[in-house]
């Protein structure tokens, strides 16, 4: 599996900018999943549903299952936080992994800014962004896009994960 990586401040459009890329890489033929870190307390299940209640209670895992969809809920329970190559081992074979918001690993990342958020850009502290894709040209050696063109910045990844050749 090829992984490639999104670096940005909260309102930046990092969600935005995946949702319009994986249409284009599933029109290549790819199969492609995707993994989000938040720093937020989060759950899938809801109060009063069988599984929250069921977790609630004390199971490590709770599964719930369908003809539509399944979800794995994993409740930590004082474990530490796995780190990206266990996450990445827990799915399902697919030729691209798109990761947001994993600051700290060792992959490649586009960085998306916004200027109106007002934060300062993390390329120079990150070695690992390959690229930028911004609303405002930026006064950088590495590869840019414009934010509005997702077009470009797909042919970008793809040819960067080697999925791809240049040309």
């Amino acid at each position: 599996m090829k992984v490639f990586g999104f670096a940005g401040y909260s309102g930046s459009g990092k969600t935005t900018l995946i949702e319009q890329l994986i249409p284009l890489f599933i029109e290549k033929g790819l199969k492609v999943s995707l993994i989000k870190h938040t720093h937020h307390d989060f759950s899938i299940d809801q109060p009063g549903k069988d599984s929250y209640r069921h977790r609630n209670a004390g199971c490590s895992e709770v599964m719930v299952t369908s003809q539509y969809r399944w979800a794995l809920v994993h409740e930590l329970r004082d474990e530490p936080e796995p780190g990206l190559n266990e996450q990445l081992a827990r799915l399902s074979p697919c030729d691209l992994v798109l990761v947001e918001s994993f600051k700290n690993e060792t992959i490649a990342k586009l960085e998306v800014h916004r200027t109106a958020i007002g934060k300062p850009l993390l390329f120079p502290q990150d070695p690992n962004i390959v690229a930028i894709a911004s609303d405002f040209p930026l006064e950088t050696s590495l590869p840019q896009f414009r934010l509005d063109l997702p077009g470009t910045i797909a042919e970008f990844i793809l040819q960067q994960t080697g999925l791809i050749q240049h040309g």
